[in-house]
């Protein structure tokens, strides 16, 4: 898997929230070092997990998705009658 690579912005906003998570749950302060080293470390220990059930959960909505749209196609098709001739 490619390493997850953020958006500045985003990536600015996370390491914010890191540091707020800090403040309001573990009542410490950490630097924005210190959070984007955290943050650094679990995109790289969790990302492989989150990205894996992502991708279970996109297989098994497509999954539904073809089972939706081959109903479909069945209920469209138009029975067929075999005609019989004489002599044959």
């Amino acid at each position: 898997m490619m390493k997850l690579k953020l958006e500045r912005e985003q990536r600015e906003a996370l390491v914010g929230r890191v540091q707020s998570f800090f403040e309001l749950e573990r009542d410490e302060s950490i630097g924005s070092i210190a959070a984007e080293q955290l943050l650094d470390y679990m995109l790289a220990e969790l990302g492989p997990y989150v990205y894996n059930q992502a991708i279970s959960d996109a297989r098994k909505t497509v999954a539904e998705r073809l089972q939706s749209v081959e109903d479909e196609l069945y209920a469209l098709e138009q029975s067929v009658s075999v005609k019989r001739t004489r002599g044959r």
